[in-house]
């Protein structure tokens, strides 16, 4: 019996060893290599531990089984090392997946301005890590359940019905699957990317992470919204660094109508050459409208990217609204109210003779040669022949102007 437990422990001791040398010469090369390559370093840090468990249990296995071989025990061991090897296996190549993940990220910063390929590679990679993260795990518990005879039938069986299994489990997690689909697709169609400034449901954000079933976004004031990925695919949305992060943003002002545009472009490009929020690009000072007793004017500004172009506008809006109060007071919006003056003798009243105008019948499209010609490029189609019905409405119409006219 003596004998037994020292060959046992003989055979266990140099097994194990040689795992141990085994391991250590790869750790010297591998020390070796990252003098020379900085991610060698790297990988050596983060796959030390799952790779000496992993030698070392597939060492004491051999020395067990050589020593242990034909006894009654033998099953039960060989399914417990069987279990160990593979869930050790899972970890190292979950590790190695870490480590690659990392270092494409590492070569693709987002923190240029000019980071939409960054931006979209990361994206690609962190779906591809949770992936193939998720493959490991399945793969590896699958791999362990069927060590087992009895799971190893159930299987068959499934297999054997997998029609019916399919579509029933299809049934079960549509949604799920859904959302899955939804984030892979979403990734490899470069439709959303993390980093990106979109805005769903009214919320303006930044999107901070991407998985494989929701889309975290990271909201202005530090909020922060999931969503899930069928949203996204099934939902518009705004996606302002779609192309670039440049942005272009307005400023609108109601003025009275003593304001001067053309002060007020000389004012804003003093305005913009002091601040460093403002990228060169345009800045155009227009007037949209001018009606109800107010001027618009509509201020356009660029910035490199939205959470600057907002600070943009809010500094020109202030800047502008300063210069009128102190430059410019008559411009400031204001409110008119006609008095009129009523006769001295309102019984007699002083009766007037008016010349009666008529509408001016020269429009866009109508009048002249040149309206007549904008409008065939709309109605050319459909031309419109002029007939006696149209003559006749015409002639009525001098007739009525002419009574109208000798009353007057």
């Amino acid at each position: 019996m003596l004998e037994d437990w020292f060959g046992f422990g003989v055979a266990v001791a140099i097994s194990v060893g040689s795992a141990l040398l085994v391991a250590l010469a790869v750790e010297v090369i591998m020390r070796l290599v990252a003098r020379r390559y900085p991610w060698a370093r790297e990988l050596q840090t983060k796959t030390r531990n799952p790779f000496w468990a992993l030698v070392l249990v597939l060492g004491l296995w051999v020395g067990v089984h050589a020593s242990l071989r034909g006894t009654d025990w033998m099953p039960i061991i060989t399914r417990f090392f069987t279990i160990g090897a593979i869930a050790l296996l899972a970890w190292l190549l979950i590790a190695f997946v870490r480590f690659l993940s990392d270092l494409a990220l590492s070569y693709n910063s987002i923190d240029v301005p000019d980071n939409r390929l960054a931006r979209r590679l990361r994206t690609q990679t962190l779906i591809v890590k949770r992936l193939a993260i998720a493959l490991i795990v399945v793969i590896s518990i699958g791999a362990a359940l069927f060590t087992f005879d009895s799971v190893r039938a159930i299987g068959a069986s499934v297999l054997a019905s997998a029609g019916i299994a399919s579509i029933v489990a299809g049934l079960a997690a549509q949604s799920v699957l859904g959302n899955m689909f939804a984030g892979i697709q979403l990734v490899f169609s470069d439709a959303l990317r993390v980093d990106d400034v979109i805005v769903a449901q009214g919320e303006w954000g930044r999107v901070g992470e991407i998985t494989l079933s929701y889309v975290v976004l990271d909201l202005w004031d530090d909020r922060r919204l999931v969503l899930p990925c069928t949203y996204f695919t099934t939902t518009p949305y705004e996606n302002w660094t779609r192309q670039g992060s440049e942005l272009l943003g307005s400023v609108e002002f109601d003025l009275d109508w003593r304001v001067s545009p053309q002060r007020m472009r000389e004012h804003l490009e003093q305005v913009l050459t002091e601040t460093p929020l403002y990228d060169g690009r345009a800045n155009v000072l227009q007037v949209t409208e001018a009606t109800a007793g107010y001027v618009r004017a509509r201020i356009l500004v660029t910035a490199k990217d939205a959470p600057t172009l907002y600070d943009l506008r809010c500094f020109v809006r202030e800047a502008m609204v300063l210069w009128i109060q102190s430059a410019m007071p008559d411009a400031a919006p204001a409110q008119r109210v006609l008095v009129s003056e009523q006769a001295a003798t309102p019984s007699t009243p002083k009766r007037r003779t008016t010349k009666v105008e008529h509408a001016g019948d020269a429009g866009l499209f109508t009048g002249s040669a040149e309206a007549e010609e904008r409008a065939s490029h709309f109605t050319s189609a459909i031309p419109r022949v002029r007939g006696e019905e149209d003559d006749a409405v015409v002639a009525e119409g001098a007739e009525v102007a002419e009574e109208e006219a000798a009353r007057s």
